[in-house]
């Protein structure tokens, strides 16, 4: 998530200052990626710098609201009519994870996929429920949020089949050649199950 940009769309709602901004990001996003108060405001440092934003004078009560600027208006839109490139999301730790358990003696790789989908199962499940909670207009914002994180922790219990899949036919260099096909691996994990 680009909190420069959930910034900035804040902002295009009007002026805020920080808290107001931390609140909104948080309500928008139904609390799946609460933000502190130190991120916003080097956020809005680095936004006013590049004169995306402008701060007001500080309110009685001490508080200096923010408002977005053309220029921040300019790219805002422009980020909004970019699509979000593969390449400019973060790595994906848990590939990373398996793919070096794979090479390090003494990992039981399948042990770490079970771990991993029973984790990944219980955070569907609580997503899920949380999704069905309510459904007022008013929600759809951090629903269709919800429904980002469901699909992604779905397609992750589905890469992790794959991975237990690969598993039963993998052999590491020098243990013996891999099986050649389905039945031939179903074979050997039979015969590794009764040893």
């Amino acid at each position: 998530m680009s909190i420069r940009h959930g910034l900035l769309a804040l902002l295009e709602r009007g002026q805020m200052y920080g808290y107001q901004l931390r609140a909104a990001f948080e309500e928008s996003t139904g609390s799946t990626w609460p933000l502190n108060i130190g991120q916003v405001y080097t956020t809005l440092s680095r936004l006013e710098r590049d004169g995306l934003v402008r701060s007001l004078p500080e309110s009685e009560a001490g508080q200096r609201p923010y408002e977005i600027t053309d220029a921040g208006r300019a790219d805002l839109a422009l980020w909004f009519a970019t699509p979000i490139s593969r390449a400019d999301r973060p790595r994906d730790e848990l590939a990373i994870k398996l793919a070096l358990a794979l090479t390090t003696p003494g990992v039981d790789v399948r042990s770490v996929v079970q771990t991993q989908r029973s984790a990944t199962m219980r955070t569907l499940q609580e997503l899920t429920r949380l999704k069905y909670a309510s459904d007022r207009p008013e929600d759809l914002p951090w629903r269709l949020v919800l429904d980002a994180m469901v699909f992604q922790a779905e397609a992750e219990v589905r890469w992790l089949d794959h991975c237990e899949t690969s598993l039963v036919r993998y052999r590491p260099a020098g243990t013996g050649h891999a099986p050649t096909t389905p039945a031939e691996a179903v074979d050997r994990a039979d015969e590794e199950a009764r040893r």
